[in-house]
């Protein structure tokens, strides 16, 4: 299915961790993978990926664990560094534009891909998320679609957007204007609407507890 849906991929990768005592989420374990190498793995159809964290990742992210990738993602940074999703989601959707320039010439100002799919790194078991977010795409939709768990909460950071509006959402908000702003001063101008997504599909890691209930360690990190 998602073969056949043109999409790209924003992955949040720069968080604080603040209460998994700093250790980077995108660097714990899932089983032999690391959480960036966990949500990289349930993309493996995405035109281009952008991965939003610090220069620390740029290792990773040219390792050969990654040689199925087709096309290697880009490394970006949010200004300021830890400014929030939101501006983060923002630092990517312009590097992702950039490559559609690159590859369409100074002219092009229509996106390549239909699709964004946006989502953080910190959930081990988003595959079946994805699957179905794209599954529910295939419908084309004129929304975009925000994963809702189980328990009725919508995902903001697990969902496939389209991608015009979403670029839209982010250059409205002007330079600078997505600095600590919320997803949902985001998508105040993006139409959604919400896709079941199997039970723990969006369970994430915010504290060592999360990440034992999840099967995800530190691995050898100090």
């Amino acid at each position: 299915m998602s073969a056949d849906l043109l999409y790209d991929a924003v992955i949040l990768a720069g968080g604080r961790s603040t209460r998994l005592g700093g250790t980077p989420k995108a660097l714990l374990l899932s089983g032999s993978r690391t959480l960036l190498e966990t949500t990289l793995d349930a993309v493996p159809d995405a035109r281009n990926i952008a991965v939003a964290g610090p220069p620390e990742l740029s290792a990773l992210l040219g390792s050969r664990a990654l040689e199925a990738v087709p096309r290697k993602p880009v490394l970006v940074r949010e200004e300021p560094a830890y400014a929030g999703p939101a501006a983060a989601v923002g630092a990517a959707v312009a590097a992702l534009a950039a490559l559609d320039k690159a590859d369409g010439g100074p002219d092009t100002d229509r996106p390549g891909s239909p699709w964004t799919l946006v989502l953080a790194c910190d959930m081990p078991q988003i595959g079946s998320a994805v699957r179905a977010l794209l599954a529910a795409a295939a419908a084309a939709p004129p929304e975009s679609l925000l994963a809702v768990d189980s328990t009725g909460k919508r995902q903001p950071l697990a969902a496939l957007y389209r991608t015009a509006e979403l670029r839209s959402a982010v250059q409205s908000a002007g330079p600078g204007g997505l600095e600590n702003q919320s997803m949902k001063a985001l998508l105040a101008r993006v139409q959604w609407r919400g896709v079941d997504v199997p039970p723990m599909s969006t369970a994430d890691v915010d504290t060592w507890n999360d990440a034992q209930s999840l099967g995800v360690s530190a691995g050898d990190l100090p």
